[in-house]
């Protein structure tokens, strides 16, 4: 066997992980590069195997960076299946149609306005391109051992990073592989806790959060205090919003704030076409969250859920208090960006992030202090106060991996270690070597990796 990281080592974005056995290969995710301008770069290099010859693929969730490759994958000439959860294929749907969506409308504005060295610029797929991606897709329960052929089987075990996500067990010949994708909270928000895996091999484990904690602090109140320190001043607290998991749970909690009489009397908008869909497909999947009855309806009264490209253009013009959750959650695109582009140069607004910022994204540059970002071909002043609450996120702490990870009953063999930036990486291979004794490594993009 071998294993070859084709994406998501070194970094986490493009996920991809090809593994080699004497007679298959199976791709295990099939992610898009975001953020740094050479990462994203290698969204339009083919990947280094015959898409004939790849008789498998496997998804973890439905994220862009796990799933937003498949399109390209289909296209260039992959005809087999990806096999994935009901709730994961109904969710990467979503976002592959508003990815080709997006991508389209990127390209026309810079054909338009004249500011691409591409003449003319090109989408990387299209809307049709991710249609005839969902047509490969095949689900899978939980839980149970799905068979391949009489040497390889494959079972899904929730991860509770998103609705549907799972890690993937895959038995080759008795030879145990697990792949974590990304490893969710010890107490999501939404879901139900991840499962617990006593034996493996070879594990490949996600890396995000990997040098640091999360805070001991209630997200509910600290979403409160921005949510009245921008109502005080008479502004607009813009929420750029991962439209799977991350709206779905703000929109909870600002449900709850409203039941407790403690919000201001202002309008609340979800505006993202992929964010209203993902909110029904949570509503679908009533087995697969903790929210009640209750719940559902408490948070359909809350927030006004726009879809419609006329009715957002008049809520980002209406100049009143409101609070906008609006995608994309790294400030990489999306409507998101038509409310900087009026806002953002005003002092008495806000711009709340919510999760992950990758390297080279605008919701990085606006952590890191930047004066200006760039968009729509031009340089915005940066004069609304930015706030970060860091345990929205979706992923595992240091400990809180250690935790899952202490459940296994003897080590595997070598741990791989990826779906990190280095130093996040390298800190999380020095703690399971120290605290665990095991023998594990820092993946590398597109190294070989032979197995016994």
């Amino acid at each position: 066997m071998k294993l070859t990281f084709l994406g998501g080592a070194g970094t986490v974005t493009g996920s991809k992980i090809l593994l080699e056995i004497a007679y298959k290969k199976i791709l295990i995710d099939c992610g898009l590069f975001q953020g740094l301008k050479e990462l994203r770069l290698k969204n339009r290099e083919p990947l280094p195997i015959n898409l004939k010859d790849l008789d498998l693929v496997l998804l973890t969730h439905a994220h862009l960076d796990h799933s937003g490759y498949l399109p390209v994958l289909i296209k260039n000439g992959y005809q087999g299946k990806i096999c994935c959860t009901a709730a994961t294929r109904d969710l990467t749907e979503i976002i592959l149609l508003d990815s080709g969506k997006i991508q389209e409308e990127d390209a026309h504005r810079a054909n338009k306005y004249k500011y691409t060295k591409h003449k003319p610029a090109k989408p990387l797929y299209t809307i049709e391109d991710a249609k005839h991606t969902i047509d490969h897709f095949q689900t899978y329960k939980e839980n149970i051992w799905h068979i391949v052929d009489e040497d390889l089987k494959f079972k899904f075990l929730n991860s509770g990073h998103i609705l549907g996500s799972v890690f993937i067990i895959l038995d080759v010949k008795g030879k145990i592989l697990v792949f974590s994708g990304d490893i969710g909270r010890i107490k999501p928000i939404l879901l139900h806790q991840y499962k617990y895996i006593d034996k493996a091999d070879y594990l490949i484990i996600e890396s995000t959060y990997g040098n640091r904690m999360h805070k001991k602090i209630s997200i509910i109140d600290e979403l409160l205090k921005y949510i009245l320190h921008t109502y005080s001043k008479g502004g607009i607290l813009i929420i750029p919003t991962f439209s799977v998991e991350r709206a779905q749970e703000i929109i909870y909690l600002l449900s709850l704030l409203k039941r407790r009489n403690q919000l201001p009397n202002i309008p609340i908008y979800l505006d993202s076409p992929m964010g209203v869909n993902t909110t029904n497909v949570y509503f679908k999947y009533k087995d697969e969250h903790t929210l009640t009855t209750e719940d559902i309806n408490s948070m359909l009264s809350t927030v006004q859920l726009i879809s419609d490209i006329n009715a957002s253009k008049a809520v980002v013009n209406d100049n009143h208090p409101k609070i906008v959750l609006a995608g994309s959650g790294m400030v990489t695109g999306g409507r998101v960006l038509h409310y900087l582009n009026k806002y953002i140069s005003d002092r008495k607004n806000s711009v709340l992030l919510v999760g992950y910022q990758a390297e080279g994204t605008r919701g990085r540059a606006l952590l890191a202090g930047d004066t200006e970002i760039k968009f729509f071909g031009k340089y915005h002043k940066i004069k609304a106060e930015i706030f970060k609450i860091n345990n929205f996120s979706g992923h595992a702490d240091q400990s809180e991996i250690l935790e899952w990870l202490g459940h296994f009953i003897t080590p595997p063999t070598l741990t791989f270690i990826n779906h990190g930036e280095p130093h996040q990486s390298q800190a999380l291979k020095t703690k399971i070597k120290t605290e665990l004794g095991w023998d594990c490594t820092v993946a590398k993009m597109n190294n070989e990796y032979y197995l016994d």
